[in-house]
């Protein structure tokens, strides 16, 4: 189901997606408050807390993200008109947390650019080993691991919300969603629909 367009990037999704969420990033400001409002009445209270601690373009593109999946669940014309899709608890909360792991990176627009750009170019699991305790401190080298973590974001999310205590399906998919679908662990139909509302 997930539609996926262009040359991939070390599980970032296609260099046209890459793009067009960069020039996002570059309009800091967050979602409208109708929409924030509805973004965090989907959530539970520990979630609520994980959500507005994302930035304002992380803010935007996940309830975008909710509102595209949403609506390509309730309009799978694939389905039996007589069988609804039964969504999982925590569909909702998957769509707009599922990047929730970069709040732990810290990192800016162009922080990320140079992390993507890094993963690219000497392979992500070397660019993750640069968060590391016994990697020599200094400027230069918090900047590495804040790439690193901004790289494991899915993991890293995924833990947040297990802490959180969110809903199951939640937390799966925050470490799947940068998977190749045989390895997800959600369902594939319903996982199919938040990775084509991700567009990546």
């Amino acid at each position: 189901m997930a539609k996926t367009s262009g040359r991939k990037g070390q599980g970032f999704g296609s260099l046209w997606h890459l793009a067009i969420r960069f020039l996002g990033a570059l309009v800091p400001f967050g979602p409208r408050q109708s929409s924030e409002r509805w973004a965090l009445d989907q959530l539970s209270p520990s979630e609520r807390s994980l959500f507005t601690a994302m930035s304002g373009p992380d803010r935007r593109h996940a309830i975008g993200v909710a509102h595209r999946a949403l609506h390509l669940a309730a309009s799978d014309r694939s389905m039996p008109r007589t069988q609804a899709v039964m969504l999982p608890p925590g569909f909702a909360a998957a769509a707009l947390l599922h990047d929730v792991g970069k709040i732990e990176a810290r990192l800016g627009t162009f922080g990320r650019v140079f992390a993507t750009v890094a993963a690219m170019a000497i392979g992500r699991d070397q660019v993750v080993t640069w968060d590391h305790p016994s990697n020599p401190s200094g400027r230069l080298q918090r900047q590495k691991a804040k790439m690193a973590r901004y790289l494991r974001h899915d993991a890293i999310g995924a833990e947040l919300l297990e802490q959180g205590s969110s809903e199951a399906f939640t937390v799966s998919w925050a470490r799947d969603h940068h998977l190749p679908e045989q390895r997800w662990t959600v369902d594939a139909r319903i996982g199919g629909y938040l990775k084509e509302a991700d567009g990546d």
